[in-house]
């Protein structure tokens, strides 16, 4: 450690190893507890990749202040969740996560003391504030704020930019007023959701779910362990039964990679399918990856078989240009029918499935060392990402562009976003109707525009 000068670094970060969970988590805070006996000291922070949730605790207790923990398994699991529920977040989640579009920025503007967070929402033409780092409360980070808030002396505005040298308030924009739309709110329905293959911690996922979904839903659990080892280390990992509230278990057996056991299942009724990377194989990328294609091939396949074939229109309202009865045909139907979740450790394998556009909401490893580099460059981020993957308080969604506007209305970029601060939602981008991908911070904000009743909005708002 000497040879490396950690006590000069800015930070340091510790990665998982490839294998069992345990082994890597125990050698992490091996190395944590090493750093924290340098007796230079540490100028920055550490980072820690764990593999399991259960471990954290004890690396914040040995590490005390100067670790920020990233448990990859969890972040993952947590994003599939989010994704399933939500078609197209994984594109955003990418793009905000990457540093070659837009990311999270942490900066004190003392000229915007005194002013409210609805006047702070439209000073950046070149960022999106969406929170404030409160330093009369220690530094206590709030994600959107309500809109008479004042800015304090020492506060902090939390944006997504493009850079922390790219963006500066400027005066006011002229904006037409925020007419009220007095929308209902939609009622969540309930749903059916097929988890694939097994993983360590599927019971964390589960509460998870159960927060989110809404009352009277399904969570049908497929995989090769026995429904009674099953429920044996759903328990022994702290999951309760008896607290879930909003869905219901339904347990079948089966190996998610031969055609009959999946033929078994009615696939063609679930609202989403999450295929993880088993557990068994988990410590070779290639092997694990190679089974979760073979499941989503074949469940994609049983899909298009099970359903009329009709002239595929797309959820993004194109018409499909591949001839009747061809089998990347079928497939791309069945993905209109449905959502499926793959969990992929390896990029390359991911990118063959981009491209064949039977799945296209995928989630990597990438992601998680997205978010390392992320906390490694500014630990105050890691408070952000926790709340946006946690069950409570606030989290990214795609919004239909009738909750802000009415149709044919003209409004610029800032005008939208004081719409929607009537649902108390703070609008950090758009996805037009011909567009594969959403603009986040978009560089133009004044500019009026006729939105399309197919366009979306991704804005921070309160889980439901």
């Amino acid at each position: 450690m000497l040879k490396v000068s950690v006590s000069k670094a800015r930070a340091i970060v510790v990665l998982a190893e490839e294998g069992n969970a345990d082994q890597s988590d125990a050698r992490a805070l091996r190395i944590v507890l090493s750093l924290t006996g340098v007796k230079e000291g540490l100028r920055g922070h550490i980072v820690v990749e764990l593999s399991d949730l259960d471990n954290e605790v004890l690396v914040k207790l040995v590490g005390g202040d100067l670790v920020e923990t990233v448990v990859a398994h969890d972040v993952i699991g947590r994003l599939m969740i989010q994704c399933a529920r939500q078609p197209g977040l994984a594109q955003i989640w990418e793009d905000i996560l990457g540093f070659e579009n837009c990311e999270f920025y942490i900066k004190r503007w003392p000229q915007l003391v005194g002013m409210q967070f609805e006047d702070v929402l439209i000073s950046f033409p070149d960022a999106v504030p969406c929170g404030i780092k409160m330093a009369s409360y220690g530094g206590k980070i709030i994600l959107n704020p309500d809109d008479c808030y004042v800015l304090q002396e020492g506060d902090e505005v939390i944006v997504i930019a493009e850079d922390d040298d790219t963006y500066t308030p400027s005066p006011l924009p002229k904006v037409k007023e925020a007419v009220y739309i007095d929308i209902v709110r939609h009622e969540r329905n309930s749903q059916k959701i097929l988890l694939c293959g097994m993983r360590r911690d599927i019971d964390d996922m589960i509460v998870v779910l159960d927060a989110f979904l809404a009352p009277g839903s399904e969570l049908w659990m497929f995989n090769d362990v026995p429904e009674i080892d099953r429920e044996r280390k759903l328990i022994e990992g702290g999951l309760d039964f008896s607290r879930l509230e909003n869905i219901t278990l339904v347990h079948r057996d089966g190996n998610a990679v031969i055609r009959r056991h999946l033929e078994s299942l009615p696939l063609e009724s679930f609202d989403s399918i999450l295929i993880l990377a088993d557990e068994s194989v988990e410590d070779s990328a290639i092997q694990a990856d190679s089974r979760s294609l073979a499941t989503l091939l074949l469940i994609r396949d049983i899909q298009a078989k099970r359903l009329p074939y009709k002239e595929a229109i797309g959820s993004d309202g194109f018409r499909r240009s591949l001839s009747e009865g061809s089998w990347m045909g079928e497939m791309q139907q069945a993905s209109d029918k449905s959502v499926i979740i793959s969990e992929i450790l390896d990029p390359r394998t991911k990118n063959l499935l981009y491209m064949s556009k039977i799945s296209d909401y995928v989630l990597s490893n990438e992601l998680v060392s997205m978010a390392l580099a992320m906390v490694a460059e500014d630990r105050q981020i890691n408070y952000v990402l926790e709340e946006l993957f946690a069950e409570q308080g606030n989290e990214l969604q795609i919004r239909q562009s009738d909750l802000y506007l009415r149709e044919d209305e003209e409004l610029n970029f800032f005008e939208v976003m004081l719409r929607a601060r009537q649902r108390k939602e703070v609008v950090i981008g758009y996805r037009l109707e011909d567009a594969e991908r959403a603009i986040i911070n978009p560089p133009d904000k004044v500019s009026r525009r006729r939105w399309s009743p197919k366009d979306v909005f991704v804005a921070i708002a309160e889980k439901e």
